[in-house]
């Protein structure tokens, strides 16, 4: 069931405009909660993915970097959106527009993480994809963090030439 042995098929799954994909995971990212969209996506039934990483999912084109930077943000209690390219159980993949959020208990502790995809929008896809092959291509000239950290560097220098930051560049593309 690891998504190391899955070859991805380069072949789409795409969402529908009224998918919503949703799920939940404890604070190291074991998987708590997936509705049915996320069954249906990913290709796991509910007992194949509960309590598993949510990176069964993860499609080997994302950067790690952009992890780092999703982690980063939900640690600082702030939420955060991303492109994500996932992996299906059976070697297809699907885009998504993630947002990810910390979830509180009634005393106001982090208790796990929540997330809800949609469709990505068809024309950031591209613009996406050349970015997170640059982030994959920096990544593999250095060691684990200093490859992630000088990704993360070389995405936010690009995006200050555009004058942006990464909020603002992803919300354009999506709307």
């Amino acid at each position: 069931m690891s998504h190391k042995t899955i070859t991805p098929t380069g072949v789409e799954k795409p969402l529908k405009n009224e998918d919503l994909i949703v799920s939940k995971t404890d604070l190291k990212g074991r998987i708590t909660y997936g509705n049915l969209a996320f069954a249906s996506y990913a290709g796991y039934s509910e007992q194949e993915f509960l309590g598993k990483p949510h990176n069964i999912v993860r499609h080997p084109d994302m950067p790690r970097s952009v992890f780092r930077l999703l982690w980063d943000q939900i640690a600082a209690k702030k939420e955060v959106f991303a492109y994500v390219k996932n992996l299906c159980s059976d070697g297809r993949h699907y885009w998504v527009f993630a947002n990810v959020s910390p979830s509180y208990d009634a005393s106001g502790q982090v208790i796990g993480y929540y997330s809800v995809r949609r469709k990505a929008q068809p024309s950031a896809i591209p613009v996406i994809e050349k970015i997170y092959r640059k982030m994959l291509e920096i990544e593999k000239q250095f060691e684990n963090q200093q490859g992630m950290n000088a990704a993360l560097t070389w995405l936010e220098e690009t995006l200050s030439s555009q004058n942006t930051d990464y909020e603002s560049f992803l919300m354009n593309l999506q709307n």
